[in-house]
């Protein structure tokens, strides 16, 4: 497996709340690549995170899902894009109380400048807690390296030890 490095991880402004590792307050999410051709990432709930003690908040498992979804247009299509659609569908509760989330994404196809994505959420068991279908719209190449800071991802391989996980804890 191997962990893709955030390429904005030198932009003086880059405050990302789901992806940037100096967000105090953020997801700090990372993202492996996986073999079967998905994009994951392994995430820890903290309880600041809850809508009801001890349940994340829906929104921030929207959040989690929009913020894998862009990865996924990052990492496949080589551009930066916008949300224009999240369809969400909640199956069941996911616990903050778990040591490990793990959130997926794969791209299902796209078509000129429209991308669209599956992502889900799997908890420690690895049931599935919520999925989403994401729509997204994609700059050209020029203009996602000219106006958004794209750059192409490089990646690490990744051991055992450190396993990929993020949270949003120092």
């Amino acid at each position: 497996m191997r962990r893709i490095i955030n390429p904005w991880k030198e932009v003086k402004e880059f405050k990302c709340f789901g992806c940037c590792a100096e967000n105090d307050g953020g997801l700090r999410m990372q993202f492996l690549e996986s073999s079967n051709g998905e994009l994951m990432c392994r995430w820890t709930p903290q309880h600041r995170f809850d809508g009801w003690p001890g349940i994340v908040h829906g929104g921030i498992q929207c959040t989690l899902m929009d913020e894998m979804a862009a990865w996924v247009v990052l990492h496949d299509l080589k551009v930066s894009g916008v949300t224009a659609r999240l369809d969400t569908k909640f199956l069941k509760p996911l616990s903050s109380r778990t040591l490990s989330i793990v959130i997926k994404g794969k791209l299902e196809k796209n078509n000129h400048r429209l991308a669209w994505v599956d992502v889900w959420i799997e908890n420690a068991e690895g049931e599935r807690c919520a999925e989403a279908k994401a729509l997204y719209y994609t700059f050209s190449r020029e203009d996602s390296i000219k106006n958004y800071y794209y750059s192409d991802m490089q990646t690490e391989e990744i051991t055992e030890e450190t396993n990929g996980e993020t949270n949003g804890k120092d």
